[in-house]
């Protein structure tokens, strides 16, 4: 069951399955004899110097995964020098994963319709020293996810809400995730909205589950520090485009104004590598983070982060890019380019 919660998408999991196989169709364009001889994967995401461009996503319900949950994730992103973005879902609370290890943290958040318990959750990440507040903004509802369905999915009573809200929905239909998300999120947010919560917080405010070019631009429009392009890991909307193949456009629409981060699909230092060439400043990663963290704890998130920087740091350098700032938009060919005829 909490496999499933993991690994599955919305309804016939098409755009689950494009995140990943989107990647498969870009293909890299690697240039010769560049000195590679020392290679550097460091990069600042809002100021904050990391050890390469690789975030943890924001992911709900890590005990489901294993008994440390976010506490040994958070230790993991710590130790790789690397942001953890807690998720408004997780099943230790922010004061327990702030006081788990030095390192810096950004706060991912849904608005409720009970608006004090959302400013609650804001205030205390403030307090505790998390340095951005991460808006997803693709949830009006929750996305149908069958598996979940079928599986009559229970979640467990989430620490954040202790005092402020219960979390403990029964469901004979199925999933008691969509009845407690049909129950609180607040269906009536929009743009306006952003002000209301800059108006409650000093933090830097990231806007997740961009995906078009028109509102990449009304979010700079409205005053974001950040855009994140996602689809939620397809959990969401099916049939939503694959992140990769939106993520140029929408980083066209924002002329650089603000950082543009990416999310979905990423497995490889290949992928990585694909999304920084087509404007991405850094990536997030959710399942792999996920997996690695149910298989070894600390250990094995850390072996993720790891592979991928390894990965990555091979990649540029058989690419002929010894730093970041050397992958541009002619390291790739997406399929929608046709090899240019010498004829």
């Amino acid at each position: 069951m909490y496999y499933d919660y993991f690994r599955g998408g919305a309804e016939d999991e098409q755009t689950l399955k494009e995140n990943v196989e989107a990647f498969q169709r870009i293909t890299i364009r690697p240039r010769i004899l560049v000195d590679v001889s020392r290679t550097d994967l460091s990069t600042t995401v809002l100021g904050y110097k990391i050890s390469a461009p690789i975030l943890i996503a924001p992911t709900a319900m890590h005990k489901l995964a294993h008994p440390e949950g976010e506490v040994a994730t958070a230790r993991a992103a710590a130790a790789c020098n690397t942001i953890m973005i807690l998720s408004y879902m997780s099943t230790c609370t922010v004061e327990e994963v702030a006081s788990s290890c030095n390192g810096v943290r950004f706060f991912q958040i849904y608005v409720y319709k009970k608006r004090d318990v959302t400013a609650n959750l804001v205030q205390r990440a403030e307090r505790c020293g998390y340095k951005a507040i991460v808006l997803t903004v693709d949830t009006p509802r929750l996305g149908r996810r069958e598996k979940d369905i079928k599986n009559k999915m229970v979640a467990p009573q989430l620490k954040n809400f202790e005092g402020l809200i219960s979390t403990a929905v029964s469901s004979d239909e199925g999933s008691n995730i969509e009845e407690f998300a049909k129950s609180t999120f607040d269906a009536s947010l929009s743009w306006k909205d952003i002000g209301w919560l800059r108006s409650i917080t000093k933090l830097p405010v990231l806007v997740k589950g961009v995906l078009t070019h028109e509102d990449a631009i009304k979010a700079v429009e409205v005053g974001v520090d950040g855009i994140v392009v996602s689809n939620h890991g397809a959990r969401q909307l099916d049939y939503a485009p694959s992140t990769i193949s939106v993520l140029e456009e929408v980083v066209g629409a924002v002329k650089g104004k603000v950082p543009v981060l990416f999310d979905g699909g990423i497995r490889r230092g290949t992928d990585v590598f694909k999304a920084l060439a087509l404007g991405a400043q850094a990536v997030l990663i959710g399942r792999p983070a996920v997996y690695g963290l149910a298989a070894k704890g600390e250990y094995g998130v850390k072996r993720v982060i790891e592979m991928l920087k390894d990965e990555l740091d091979l990649t540029m350098a058989l690419s002929g890019c010894p730093t970041l700032n050397h992958i541009s938009r002619n390291h790739v060919r997406t399929e929608n380019e046709r090899p240019r005829s010498m004829l």
